[in-house]
């Protein structure tokens, strides 16, 4: 197991960015899981989602194998818990379907939501610990914040449903994203809010 404290007691900076790594290689595979089960359940019940659907779908396949690319030369390894984020993913993309298409938005805006602050939070982090990292996750952050667009723009309503189920994915999200990082997306948090403070 990765120890994120070097033998001096200071926080070892190439773990996080392993850590980062990992966490988004997994969470672009959930991702990839739940467009996967929405899709399957949309082409029965409202095919005219479908085409958009799969085009965020293609985009975290390849947001997928690019994180899976950076991870050799900064010795990291796919994450431990791909089958939570697999089965997770699928899961969640299978009842959010079954909800209708208004659940399949509000789901993709709490998911995107999400992940855009995590990846906020990287970002700071990775400014000045790794420039080749940073741009690549810059770049990926556009098309994750295109899809959280396309989700609020395709909601037909935000009532009770949005206001139920969009803070249960996204704390779920949360969760997920901790428990792949040991605790480092909170402690990565708290670094850029004392530095702010500065």
């Amino acid at each position: 197991m990765d120890n994120p404290l070097s033998s001096a007691g200071k926080r070892d900076h190439a773990v996080t960015v392993r850590r980062i790594l990992k966490v988004n290689h997994a969470g672009e595979f959930g991702a990839i899981r739940i467009y996967g089960a929405q899709i399957w359940m949309a082409d029965r019940l409202f095919p005219d989602i479908v085409p958009v659907l799969r085009k965020m779908r293609n985009d975290e396949i390849e947001h997928c194998r690019l994180f899976h690319d950076a991870m050799p030369s900064r010795n990291a390894r796919p994450c431990r818990v791909m089958a939570f984020w697999s089965l997770g993913g699928y899961l969640l993309g299978l009842l959010t379907a079954l909800g209708g298409r208004n659940m399949v938005w509000i789901c993709t805006e709490a998911v995107e939501s999400t992940v855009h602050r995590h990846l906020e939070d990287q970002l700071a982090f990775l400014t000045t610990r790794d420039r080749e990292l940073h741009g690549l996750i810059a770049s990926i952050q556009q098309e994750e914040l295109a899809h959280l667009r396309e989700a609020e723009s395709n909601q037909t309503k935000r009532g009770i449903g949005h206001a139920l189920l969009l803070p249960v994915v996204a704390a779920l999200t949360d969760l997920m994203i901790w428990l792949s990082t040991w605790g480092d997306s909170s402690w990565m948090r708290a670094e850029m809010a004392r530095s702010k403070g500065v």
